[in-house]
């Protein structure tokens, strides 16, 4: 007990409680825990109902709740109302659920790859990309443009992080405006 006092003490002490009390961005009206997995955070964030049926229906949610680390650059409701009209119906048929995993893993990449850490490989590769490769097998580059942090999938198709560095206990989620699809 007087451990635990001493040690709140000191993180008061030394100014930190405020940037604990922050560390994690609101998502979806929600607050991000980082003491939650991947998947508990996401299905407490009304922009991500529509990853969260993905991500069941795909037969993903043990995958994402698993020990990690893991990246996941998480595409929010209007990404997916983005693509064309019925492709979210069609991939979510059961008939369908080997494309829906690909296209799903294709988010995903082994680590704990902040947004700071992603922009400066980024910055510091001699084409501008920091080039990953994601747990389906298909690249993702990611590249600063306008002060922002710009993830490109295989097809050449952009989406900006909107929300980066939402820390979980099994890895970081960055939540992107735009499905990226492999080819």
């Amino acid at each position: 007990m007087f451990t635990k006092i001493r040690t709140t003490a000191l993180v008061f002490a030394l100014g930190l409680a405020p940037a604990l009390a922050t560390a994690n961005p609101m998502v979806g009206g929600a607050p991000m825990l980082v003491e939650r997995n991947i998947v508990e955070n996401a299905l407490n964030s009304a922009d991500h109902t529509t990853l969260v049926a993905a991500v069941q229906a795909a037969g993903l949610v043990d995958a994402l709740q698993g020990e990690g680390p893991m990246t996941v650059f998480a595409p929010v409701n209007a990404a997916f109302e983005a693509l064309p009209a019925g492709t979210v119906e069609t991939l979510l048929q059961p008939e369908n659920r080997p494309m829906l995993q690909r296209i799903l893993t294709s988010h995903v990449v082994a680590g704990n790859l902040s947004g700071a850490e992603i922009m400066r490989r980024a910055r510091a590769s001699s084409d501008g990309f920091f080039h990953m490769q994601t747990l389906s097998g298909a690249p993702l580059s990611a590249q600063v443009r306008g002060g922002g942090l710009w993830i490109y999938d295989q097809s050449g198709n952009a989406g900006r992080v909107t929300i980066g560095d939402v820390n979980q206990s099994n890895g970081v989620i960055h939540v992107v405006d735009t499905v990226l699809l492999p080819r």
